[in-house]
């Protein structure tokens, strides 16, 4: 069973006013180079002791910078983890070394990498170095840049990288941005830390929802009023169904008696039948009269 992680805190230290110059320390119980570390004591915190570690062991004053990272192995069977900062040392030391360290060496970034006796913190310090310098790179040539520019009053073009000259008289739309940005985030906090100031800005938000809401109502009212003006003129008049129909006027009688009937048709009288002088014989009549015959 794996015992208690053991855990460690150190710093890659560059001096100070000499370039770009790596603490590394040799130990005396096995005369091995190494990065500035040690123990934490307990309750301790990993970055005071990584501060505390770094001046027993090289004797300068530092300053604790940014965290670079970890590296982890075993040692006597058990994990051991050790966390790194990057720190800047006084050019001159400040404190006598502890006895477990026989000598501080300020070596060049690729001789301290070869000076190391461990592949492990070899890499490490590769990497980690290669990222902070670069960090602190970017970070000097911005304040450079700044620098310029307040000197020069120009303002700098971020997509081509080129400075130019600022206009006179006429603010970018970023700056606009920028500048309600920080008034709403200065009345927030405001109000965050003044309760009747916040009390304040709801009683304002409400009031300039209810005007714009009376402000709207109103359009609406005026819109929907010219609307029915409109269809009033274009609409026809109702008849009244509840008034009584207006009496018929009587027929016109002069006129009508002016006006003459059409002439009757005489009525169709019967013709009159001619009567033969002989009466008709019936049939039975007409047969005997044949038999006889």
């Amino acid at each position: 069973m794996a015992g208690k992680t053991i855990e460690a805190a150190g710093g890659i230290v560059l001096r100070k006013g000499a370039g770009k110059l790596v603490a590394v320390v040799q130990r005396s119980k096995d005369d091995a180079w190494v990065l500035p570390r040690g123990k934490l004591k307990r309750d301790e915190n990993p970055a005071a002791a990584a501060r505390r570690e770094v001046v027993e062991e090289t004797g300068h004053r530092v300053e604790v910078h940014e965290y670079l990272g970890a590296i982890t192995y075993r040692a006597g069977g058990r994990p051991k983890v050790v966390q790194f900062w990057r720190m800047e040392a006084d050019p001159e030391p400040s404190h006598e070394l502890m006895p477990d360290i026989v000598a501080v060496d300020w070596l060049p970034l690729k001789a301290a990498i070869r000076r190391l006796s461990y592949p492990l913190e070899k890499l490490f310090l590769r990497h980690a170095i290669a990222r902070a310098l670069k960090k602190q790179r970017v970070k000097n040539a911005k304040v450079k840049t700044v620098v310029a520019k307040a000197k020069a009053g120009k303002t700098d073009n971020t997509k081509t990288g080129k400075v130019k000259p600022a206009k006179a008289g006429k603010r970018s739309h970023k700056r606009k941005l920028k500048k309600s940005a920080q008034k709403k985030s200065a009345s927030k906090a405001a109000a965050r830390q003044h309760p009747k100031l916040k009390r304040q800005a709801k009683d304002a938000r409400r009031a300039g929802k209810t005007k714009d809401r009376a402000k709207d109502r109103g359009k609406r009212k005026a819109k929907d009023k010219k609307k029915n003006k409109s269809e009033g003129k274009n609409r026809k008049p109702k008849k009244d169904r509840n008034k009584a129909a207006a009496p018929m006027a009587p027929p016109n009688t002069a006129k009508t008696a002016l006006v003459a009937a059409p002439p009757a048709r005489p009525a169709a009288q019967p013709q009159a039948v001619e009567r033969s002088p002989h009466p008709r014989k019936t049939i039975l009549q007409r047969v005997l009269g044949r038999l006889a015959g």
